[in-house]
């Protein structure tokens, strides 16, 4: 099964380091939304990049309608990839549902990884009584009528709004990525991430966490971050990114790249819970 697992989601290993990383894309991309991160941490790290089975990237024929009805089954492939490549423990960075397929992963295996580091991260996106999740349950409804009536022009309107900053760049990125994928599997993932509800079980992370938000992101607002940090049991730092959008991998990935070196490079007996800091 490891192997024939490796293969579907195109897993690859690079880099000439010691300590294991391992970099999970969100819903709309692939692996290749890390391409412009990738290489500042070839030389110190052996990286593990994969896709997730929903990717326009993976065969179709893998997403499995009845198996991946929640976030668990992400899990599976996450944790079998680590025991097929024989890793004993990882720093892990996951952005949006990965950074969710990140922390259920490291409750089910907390020995797994050293840190988790959350980018765009949300336990829920729907609005809820004392919480901000930035989304009516009817708005939500509204998006995916829209997918289904017009899946490219669902695309090209909401590409740039999840971009968020001016870059023409990530946002033709960001659309060759969400056309890859057949519209119903979009679709049915879409509902799948914005019904989940995990606010129930940060309390139960030990792995030390660093949550990673942009200035403005359409998807996660700035409280989410705030609730995260305040609710996930192992010692968590909020970092500030002073660029907009949700996808700051494709639209200031200089920037995050700094980000990440210091919250890789920053020891556990260093973080401070309820440390919030500003990337210049």
């Amino acid at each position: 099964m490891g192997n024939i697992l490796l293969e579907a989601l195109n897993v690859r290993v690079i880099g000439s380091g010691e300590k294991i990383l391992v970099f999970a894309h969100g819903i709309g991309t692939d692996q290749s939304a890390w391409q412009r991160i990738v290489p500042y941490f070839t030389p110190s790290y052996r990286i593990i990049l994969y896709d997730l089975v929903c990717a326009g990237s993976v065969n179709p024929d893998y997403f499995d309608f009845r198996r991946y009805t929640t976030l668990d089954s992400y899990v599976d492939d996450l944790l079998n990839i680590l025991d097929a490549l024989g890793v004993d423990c990882c720093a892990y960075v996951g952005h949006s549902v990965s950074a969710m397929i990140g922390i259920l992963a490291s409750i089910r295996r907390p020995e797994l990884f050293s840190k988790l580091i959350l980018i765009g991260a949300s336990p829920r996106f729907l609005n809820d009584k004392d919480y901000h999740g930035g989304f009516e349950h009817g708005e939500i409804e509204k998006v995916f009528l829209a997918m289904e009536a017009n899946y490219e022009a669902w695309v090209k309107g909401f590409a740039p709004l999840a971009v968020g900053a001016d870059v023409p760049t990530a946002v033709r990125e960001f659309s060759r990525t969400l056309f890859n994928m057949r519209p119903d599997i979009t679709l049915f993932v879409s509902r799948t991430v914005f019904n989940s509800d995990l606010r129930g079980v940060l309390g139960l992370v030990r792995v030390p966490c660093c949550v990673v938000q942009t200035a403005k992101d359409v998807s996660v607002p700035a409280s989410v971050a705030e609730y995260l940090r305040t609710h996930l049991g192992g010692r968590t730092t909020i970092e500030i990114l002073k660029t907009e959008g949700h996808l700051p991998h494709l639209s200031a990935p200089a920037l995050l790249y700094q980000l990440l070196r210091r919250a890789l490079s920053r020891s556990v007996l260093d973080s401070s819970r309820g440390g919030v800091q500003e990337e210049m």
